[in-house]
């Protein structure tokens, strides 16, 4: 049998991973300027002009290093939604291939200047995956202004970042959970309690939680065997691309299961893109019938920022992917594991987000409380605010709502999980409610004082459920709910 053909190249598998990278900014940045102001405004829940203030008056001159944001020029509203609906027209720029490094590099500093003023509301781990993918699409994008065919080939050392960065991303997401001791991954048991548990479930969630256990440890089987295996795939050579074919399709699948059952951003779109830097053209010419007319090797792209940057973008990313091992570890086992070089760099590049370690529901939640908030103008009848996206009436079907993010929809779900950890959240969506704020309210579905705000707001905590099938056949509720109290901090 004659050995498998060597890939021709890697020049359409660029173009389509950075216009899907630009679809994913495109999301990014869309999705945040309908809730920017809301969110960290001038009367927004955190704003992020008070935080900075704060952040020099602890910090001094280290704030701007620490904080590297272009908001220390000014982030008031206006400044906020130029920035990102400044996001969305670059992002289409570089979905048109226009000047894709220029474009890329700006991209990254303003997502980074939001990662730094959103505080709490840009902290998910997918925002930290976007400026990591982004900070070496930079250095992977043509260095022309214009589209146009023949260029550069693309550099193989970035490409080989970015499929370590999937192969971080995947691996590090199923070792964290065996690694944390979590009991539910160690006994296969997590789905149980996943899909009703989890922030924002879909409709498609609900009818998972109702496979039986039997199905539910078999799928997570299926899923350790993904996260753990289908990255070390990724490495095969173009001898044996078959295999690395094998792992994308595993990791495709796995993130399609992700979407269908709950609703996290653009967290699945940007795994499904970081797939293509691992697809050669062979293969995407069958699927992309697009002829770019690559350079002959000899003509790479060789920039002398790739040939010295990439060993050192290497030594972080492996350093961070070896640190969250370290730090998963429990009971202090791990300390020690990662040198104190390692830390000190890995401390000197923190502020800029870009190498990170992952791993989603490293330890799985159990339970699902819930916080309603209710207003009452005379303290004896009160009336529950609505929310758009988070469990509400129990009768309401849980929706889709990726790839855009609902980010303080999200942050409830942590706040109920652990309230005092969340006080100051908690306590400025108060204020922000009795004062009627009309850019926190639009962060919300239904309000129930459309005229003057109530003078009394409390927050009470249920624990939600979801339904049977024989429990939802009879009542229709897809949810049911038990009071469990008031949070006396917040009266």
């Amino acid at each position: 049998m004659s050995p498998a053909p060597t890939s021709t190249g890697w020049a359409l598998s660029r173009w389509l991973f950075l216009r899907l990278l630009g679809v994913v900014y495109l999301v990014a940045f869309g999705s945040l300027a309908v809730q920017v102001t809301g969110l960290i405004g001038d009367h927004g829940l955190l704003p992020a002009g008070s935080f900075l203030d704060w952040a020099h008056s602890v910090y001094g001159r280290d704030a701007y290093r620490l904080l590297p944001t272009l908001f220390w020029l000014g982030a008031g509203n206006a400044a906020l939604q130029l920035a990102a609906w400044g996001g969305v027209g670059l992002a289409i720029l570089l979905m048109l291939g226009v000047a894709p490094m220029a474009v890329l590099a700006l991209l990254w500093a303003l997502y980074l200047s939001f990662t730094v003023a959103g505080q709490d509301f840009l902290s998910f781990q997918w925002d930290a995956l976007l400026l990591e993918t982004g900070l070496l699409a930079i250095l992977w994008a043509p260095s022309g202004w214009l589209p146009r065919r023949g260029a550069a080939a693309p550099s193989s050392a970035i490409r080989w970042l970015l499929v370590f960065l999937l192969f971080k991303l995947m691996f590090l997401s199923g070792a964290t959970k065996l690694l944390s001791g979590d009991p539910t991954w160690q006994h296969l048991t997590a789905l149980d309690y996943h899909f009703e548990t989890q922030p924002l479930p879909t409709w498609v969630g609900w009818y998972a939680h109702q496979l039986p256990s039997s199905i539910h440890r078999a799928a997570t089987a299926v899923m350790f065997a993904i996260e753990l295996g289908a990255p070390w795939l990724l490495f095969a050579p173009s001898g044996l691309r078959q295999l690395r074919y094998l792992g994308v399709g595993a990791l495709l699948l796995l993130q399609s299961g992700i979407a269908l059952t709950g609703n996290y951003g653009f967290f699945n779109l940007l795994a499904m893109a970081l797939c293509v830097p691992a697809l050669d053209d062979d293969l995407l010419r069958r699927i992309v019938p697009l002829d770019l007319h690559p350079a002959p090797p000899a003509r790479r792209d060789g920039r002398a920022a790739v040939r010295v940057l990439a060993p050192v973008l290497l030594c972080l990313s492996v350093l961070s992917f070896w640190a969250e091992i370290a730090y998963t570890l429990p009971g202090g086992q791990g300390q020690g594991l990662v040198p104190r070089w390692g830390l000190a760099a890995l401390a000197w590049v923190a502020p800029l987000r870009s190498f990170n370690g992952y791993g989603l529901f490293r330890v799985m939640t159990t339970e699902r409380p819930e916080l309603a908030i209710e207003g009452s103008r005379d303290g004896v009848h009160w009336s529950e605010y609505q929310f758009l996206w988070k469990p509400g009436p129990i009768g309401r079907r849980p929706g889709f709502v990726a790839p855009h993010h609902p980010r303080l929809d999200w942050q409830l779900w942590f706040a109920a999980l652990d309230p005092l950890s969340n006080l100051p959240l908690l306590r400025a969506l108060s204020e922000r409610l009795r004062t009627g704020s009309p850019d926190v309210l639009a962060l919300l579905g239904r309000n129930p004082f459309p005229g003057d705000p109530p003078r009394f707001l409390r927050f009470a905590r249920f624990d939600y459920r979801f339904t049977t099938s024989a429990e939802r056949s009879r009542t229709g509720a897809w949810w049911r709910r038990e009071l469990v109290g008031y949070l006396p901090q917040i009266q």
